[in-house]
């Protein structure tokens, strides 16, 4: 799922005004960890995947992770307001090209990685219930320059971050996915070949939506004080539905499920 962290742990500031956090000026968080998701948008059969991790702000420019990916956003945040993001982002997108833990979806064919590219943009306001939290609207919009579905994704986003204490924060995320008639044929369509080879029946998908969900992320300082860096744990689990055609395939409707979950813990550090 698409997920904006124009709201993110920088927000949080001590109880003290005049005392300095990590996150003034230059900081960057590096980690890795463990996800459990699906094998395909639109599987049954969940699988183990590793996830690595980076988000910062160097020289005025913000890191912000996306799945499979990162984004940039070059407008720097406001110190007080309404702020706004724009910048160019990157992910890959794998449905299909690995791990096919069903049989016969794997007898289809593997797909190609699609390597896509495209920019975001969003705006966020602080100070919504309480003077460190913020709420932020944001969209994707990328296309595949890897010659694998070769046309274009567009990922909405609503996302709310608030610290729970001293050394917790959590962000709730609400996102959604459309694609083109490019990107729904590729992995949504059930070619005369791919039938053959499956035994599913023919199919063919349009441009539409391809699902809607939620995601919540808990992270937790091991010393108790965000603002500080150091080591922290990362917890996610989210919820998404499959939609329109992406829903009705064969990959889905027969072979998968319309509702799937994500699970994933992960370790970082912050300087």
């Amino acid at each position: 799922m698409a997920d904006d962290s124009a709201a993110d742990p920088a927000t949080q500031r001590p109880a003290d005004p005049e005392a300095g956090t990590v996150f003034d000026g230059d900081w960057v968080s590096i980690g890795a960890g463990v996800g459990y998701s699906p094998s395909y948008s639109g599987s049954d059969d969940y699988v183990l995947f590793p996830v690595p991790l980076i988000q910062g702000s160097l020289g005025g420019v913000s890191i912000r992770p996306r799945p499979a990916g990162v984004a940039l956003d070059f407008i720097p945040d406001a110190k007080d307001g309404v702020g706004f993001s724009l910048g160019p982002v990157v992910r890959l997108r794998s449905d299909r090209a690995r791990q096919i833990e069903d049989p016969v979806v794997a007898s289809a064919g593997k797909l190609e990685t699609a390597i896509e590219i495209g920019g975001n943009a969003g705006v966020s306001m602080p100070g919504v219930l309480n003077p460190y939290d913020r709420l932020s609207f944001s969209v994707d919009v990328t296309h595949d320059i890897n010659g694998a579905h070769g046309g274009t994704a567009i990922s909405p986003g609503i996302s709310y971050f608030t610290p729970l204490s001293r050394g917790m924060i959590a962000m709730l995320s609400v996102s959604a996915e459309h694609g083109d008639r490019k990107f729904m044929d590729y992995y949504y369509s059930v070619s005369p070949t791919q039938s053959a080879a499956s035994g599913l029946p023919t199919y063919t998908a349009g441009s539409g939506w391809t699902k809607a969900g939620a995601n919540l992320i808990v992270g937790v300082d091991l010393d108790g004080d965000l603002t500080n860096g150091g080591l922290g744990l990362l917890f996610i689990g989210g919820y998404s539905h499959m939609l329109g055609d992406a829903k009705d395939t064969p990959y889905t409707s027969m072979r998968g499920s319309a509702d799937q979950w994500l699970g994933g813990v992960g370790i970082g550090y912050t300087f």
